[in-house]
């Protein structure tokens, strides 16, 4: 299978790897082009601004979470109707698990992928020093990527002789520029970026921002270096074994639960199962006929007491679950469980009261980073070990006890999750494709409750 596609990354992050993504992403859709969007690593955020931008679905793409393989495999299975596939890097194009492990980032996506890459340079306060830079990222390659640059926050007047200079000593291509675009910043907050919809006229920023670069990058010579990928294995569409068939699951989806990696969702509707999206801030109560309920990570805490306000919501989920429902609940949704949480400010309201306790902002990153978790089961299931990740700055005063946490580098290990006969509830964010029998466990316990298909 033959699919274009370029991996956008930089030396570090903050130096606008989702700005010109996003911006390459527009021009390619005002070319009529069919385009595909990736994201390396465990980000929830980034892949909403690239959705934004062209109308479809963006998917993650993590080494750590999948094998060669499968890591291939997902990505032609994404992008089989595409003419192009666009790759945004997570931190620095080296930057992996440790700082002796570059395994899970950029560099790694790009090597088991055979993605050329573009590298995104801050040029600002800098003009020769950029050389050394560059060269140090071309020299540093253990697999030869970096087929071009593009050079960030630099002046009109200032390009054209860094782009000289930079061709004429170094074996690499100057791919454009990206002038200072004070109109189009993207603003964060604890978690990453401030959400698509919480950004002031993001549409028109989208398109000043595509509307400027299709002037400033060589649009001909990105697509050139695009077709220089690697060959992909060829794949069929959808393979599930029908463990789905005939559940109905419900799905928590508003603007407090927002973290989905979308092809766990695909991978639940390829097995047979329909999604029943429905609002813990705006229904009244869960849908009717659930066969079992996914509550997945947002941010709540932004939103805790219109989440407590709803107190029928907050009433019809602890009744299903005390009566049995099955349940996976991770990071957001596990908070939402819990007797109690406060908001940003400190201040508790009740919530759903399934889990016993309060969870509370500790102020600072809590636990972080890819765990393996071992030791336990799901839905009374062995699985074997399951790759996930956590990411929070709120706390519990029980995150559970039957997993095990290890970091894949360093000593450092942590007791986790709860699990139990019909609930699976925990801080750890899960990848289906990590290890899909933990969602087929899922949807086995959810077919016992309701009877054969």
């Amino acid at each position: 299978m033959k699919l274009d596609r370029i991996l956008i990354t930089a030396p570090k992050s903050g130096s606008g790897k989702t700005l010109v993504t996003c911006g390459l992403l527009g021009i390619l859709k005002k070319r009529g082009m069919r385009t595909a969007s990736f994201k390396c690593g465990p980000d929830f955020i980034d892949p909403m601004f690239h959705s934004r931008v062209l109308g479809a679905k963006s998917r993650n793409l993590d080494t750590f979470f999948t094998d060669r393989e499968t890591t291939r495999m997902l990505l032609a299975k994404n992008g089989r109707d595409c003419e192009i596939a666009v790759m945004e890097g997570v931190m620095g194009y080296y930057d992996g698990l440790s700082e002796r492990s570059s395994r899970a980032g950029a560099s790694d996506l790009a090597a088991v992928t055979e993605t050329p890459v573009l590298l995104v340079v801050d040029a600002s306060a800098s003009s020769r020093s950029l050389l050394a830079l560059i060269k140090g990222f071309l020299d540093f390659q253990q697999v030869p990527l970096i087929r071009g640059v593009i050079l960030n926050r630099i002046s009109p007047m200032l390009y054209p002789r860094m782009k000289a200079v930079i061709e004429e000593e170094l074996p690499v291509k100057v791919a454009g520029y990206v002038p200072v675009l004070k109109d189009c910043v993207l603003e964060s907050r604890h978690l990453g970026l401030m959400l698509p919809e919480e950004v002031d006229s993001l549409k028109e920023k989208m398109e000043i921002l595509s509307s400027r670069l299709l002037e400033t990058l060589d649009l001909d010579l990105i697509l050139k270096i695009a077709s220089e990928a690697g060959e992909l294995p060829e794949v069929s569409g959808a393979q599930g074994s029908g463990a789905g068939c005939g559940l109905r699951i419900g799905l928590a989806r508003d603007e407090a639960f927002c973290f989905f990696y979308e092809d766990n969702l695909n991978f639940l509707r390829e097995q047979g199962a329909e999604l029943v999206e429905f609002s813990p801030l705006h229904d009244a109560e869960l849908p009717q006929g659930l066969s079992g309920l996914l509550l997945h990570g947002g941010y709540p805490e932004l939103h805790v007491k219109e989440l407590s306000e709803n107190a029928s919501m907050r009433e019809s989920i602890r009744r299903s679950l005390e009566g049995g429902l099955p349940c996976m609940a991770e990071c957001g949704g596990f908070l939402y469980l819990h007797e109690t949480m406060t908001d940003m400010e400190g201040k508790e309201y009740p919530m759903a009261g399934v889990m016993r306790g309060k969870a509370w902002n500790t102020g600072k990153l809590t636990r972080f980073g890819y765990i393996t978790l071992t030791g336990g089961r799901v839905f009374g299931r062995d699985v074997g070990k399951i790759r996930s990740h956590e990411f929070h700055y709120f706390d519990t005063e029980d995150p559970g006890s039957d997993f095990l946490a290890e970091k894949p580098s360093g000593n450092r290990s942590w007791r986790c999750i709860h699990s139990r006969e019909n609930l699976f509830a925990g801080f750890p964010h899960l990848y289906y494709y990590a290890n899909t029998k933990l969602p087929l466990a899922f949807l086995d316990a959810c077919r016992e409750r309701k009877g054969p298909c």
